[in-house]
């Protein structure tokens, strides 16, 4: 079953819904390919690295932010996720986003943006640094010259910004959004019960061949 999520590197929730997904189709039985949507919740994001992700938090939710914080890294952890928020600097994910293109026309789109999302959550990488990107893309085992002529250019970068526009069309202001089997898009963090249930009914819901 395809499943297109709306996402982006930064949000610890599409890592979470990422893991709660993988949980669910292993539930229902119903086995999946997610097609990654291009999301960015902040499109003027520098490239170099400023406040923390857990700082930036603090200052939005003031002193709501601890508990917020809690909460987060509390569901990461029941998903075997260990963010680090307080190290994970938020920064432009533009050229992320084209490096996860680049692995969808090799099948690999989803070792790339697991690899991405464990680089920023976990391991504080800077993934808009190129030579970054250029390391997690092999690490993966996508093509260096490949790689290497991404991020020299702007392959893909249409396609992210169709994305962009895709998610306009479809409401979206905010990820992780799921959208399967031609349903309307909701939320993908829910249970795993939750996200098991609505594999189960939209695979009755397929024609058969």
């Amino acid at each position: 079953m395809q499943i297109e999520m709306h996402s982006d590197v930064l949000c610890p929730w599409s890592y979470i819904a990422k893991r709660r997904l993988e949980a669910a189709s292993a539930l229902a039985g119903t086995p999946i390919k997610i097609v990654w949507r291009s999301f960015e919740l902040s499109p003027e994001g520098a490239l170099i690295s400023g406040d923390s992700a857990a700082d930036m938090i603090r200052q939005w939710r003031g002193d709501a932010a601890e508990a917020r914080l809690a909460q987060i890294t509390g569901f990461a952890t029941v998903e075997g996720i260990k963010l680090d928020l307080e190290n994970a600097r938020p920064v432009n994910s533009f050229n992320a986003h084209r490096l996860v293109h680049l692995g969808a026309a090799s099948g690999k789109a989803d070792a790339v943006m697991e690899r991405l999302l464990r680089a920023y959550h976990s391991e504080a990488e800077n993934i808009a640094d190129r030579g970054v990107l250029d390391r997690l893309g092999r690490e993966v085992g996508l093509a260096p010259g490949v790689v290497a002529q991404l991020l020299a250019g702007d392959d893909f970068a249409a396609a992210v910004r169709a994305d962009k526009r895709l998610a306009v069309e479809r409401g979206i202001s905010g990820v992780p959004v799921m959208v399967l089997a031609g349903t309307a898009p909701t939320s993908a963090v829910k249970p795993v019960e939750e996200l098991a249930k609505l594999l189960r009914q939209a695979a009755a819901s397929e024609p058969s061949a």
